[in-house]
C-alpha cells in the first residue's frame, strides 16, 4: 500500500516537473512554444473583446463572439490552474504581480454571470503581454528598466514638490480667473476655473471656457508660455537621473546591477518564491535558496 503511495506520488512529481518546465521554462522549446502560443491567445481574446464594442460586427456574430470568449476563458483559467498547481508556494503566486494579472484575466467573464457587462473588463488581459519580456528573453531590457526605476525613485521628492508646487500656482490663477472673469464668462465655479487653469498650463485647451476681459485673457497667454516650461522640468529631472544611472554602469560603479552579471541572466522562475532574473549558471535561487530544476 505505502510503495503503491509511493509510486504515486512520485508520478505526481514528475509530472509537476514536465507541467512547470513547460510553463516557466523559457530556455526549453516547449516553455517558449508554450509562452508564444500563451501571447497569441492572449492578443485574440483581446481583439475578440474589442470586435464585440463595434454594433454591426456584435448584431452579427454575437453568438460567435461569446463562444470564442468562453473558450479563452477556459484556457486562462486552466493556465491559472496549472501555475498554482505546479509552484512550491501557491499563496505566494497568487499574490504576485503576474498572479494578480492573471486572476484579473479570467475574473470578469464569470462575473458577468452575474453582472452584465462586467466582462468587458476582460481587456484587463492586456497586461499579461509583460510576459513577453521572459518569453524572448529580454533581459537586457528589464535591466534597462530597472535603472529607469532606480532613477524614478531618486528624483521622486523633486517631482513631488514641483507638482505640489504646480497645483498650488493652479489654484492661485485658478481663484483669480473666477473673479475676474466670473460666471457670465463661463467661469461659475473656483474648481471650474481651476480646471482651465490646469487645461491652459498642459496645453491642452479644450476650448470649452474662454476668458472674455482683457485682464483674463492676458493672464491666459502667460499661463500658455508658462506651460510649455512646466512640462520640460520633470522631463530633465527624471532625465537627470537616468543619465547618472547609466554613467554608474559604464564606469562599474552601479550598486544594482553589475556588469559582469548583466549579460548573464536569464528567464528561469523560481519554483518555490517565484522569483525570477537567475544567472544563466544559478543552480539556486539568489532569494530563497531552493533548487532551480525540480
Amino acid at each position: 500500500m505505502e510503495t503503491q503511495y509511493q509510486q504515486n506520488k512520485s508520478r505526481l512529481d514528475l509530472f509537476r516537473q514536465k507541467v512547470y518546465i513547460i510553463i516557466y521554462g523559457v530556455n526549453t522549446p516547449a516553455g517558449k512554444a508554450f509562452d508564444i502560443g500563451l501571447l497569441v491567445v492572449i492578443l485574440l481574446s483581446v481583439f475578440t473583446i474589442m470586435l464585440e464594442t463595434v454594433e454591426g460586427i456584435d448584431l452579427i456574430f454575437h453568438k460567435e463572439l461569446m463562444l470564442l470568449e468562453w473558450i479563452f476563458m477556459v484556457l486562462f483559467g486552466l493556465e491559472y490552474a496549472l501555475r498554482i498547481f505546479v509552484s512550491r508556494k501557491p499563496v505566494k503566486y497568487i499574490f504576485s504581480f503576474y498572479g494578480i494579472i492573471d486572476l484579473l484575466s479570467i475574473l470578469p467573464m464569470f462575473v458577468s454571470i452575474f453582472i452584465s457587462g462586467s466582462h468587458i473588463f476582460g481587456s484587463l488581459r492586456i497586461l499579461r503581454l509583460l510576459r513577453l519580456f521572459r518569453v524572448l528573453k529580454l533581459m537586457e531590457f528589464m535591466q534597462e528598466s530597472s535603472k529607469l526605476k532606480v532613477a524614478l525613485m531618486a528624483s521622486r521628492a523633486k517631482v513631488l514638490v514641483f507638482l505640489y508646487t504646480v497645483m498650488v500656482i493652479s489654484v492661485l490663477i485658478g481663484t483669480l480667473m473666477y473673479y475676474i472673469e466670473g460666471p457670465e464668462n463661463g467661469f461659475t465655479s473656483i474648481p471650474k476655473s481651476v480646471f482651465y487653469t490646469i487645461v491652459t498650463l498642459t496645453t491642452v485647451g479644450y476650448g470649452d471656457i474662454v476668458p472674455a476681459t482683457p485682464v483674463g485673457q492676458f493672464l491666459s497667454m502667460a499661463l500658455m508660455v508658462t506651460g510649455y516650461g512646466i512640462i520640460a522640468v520633470p522631463t530633465g529631472i527624471v532625465g537627470v537621473e537616468i543619465a547618472r544611472q547609466f554613467s554608474k554602469a559604464a564606469t562599474g560603479n552601479d550598486q544594482n546591477i553589475r556588469p559582469s552579471q548583466q549579460d548573464s541572466l536569464n528567464g528561469v522562475v523560481c519554483a518555490h518564491c517565484n522569483r525570477e532574473g537567475h544567472r544563466n549558471d544559478a543552480e539556486y535561487c539568489y532569494h530563497c535558496g531552493h533548487s532551480l530544476h525540480i
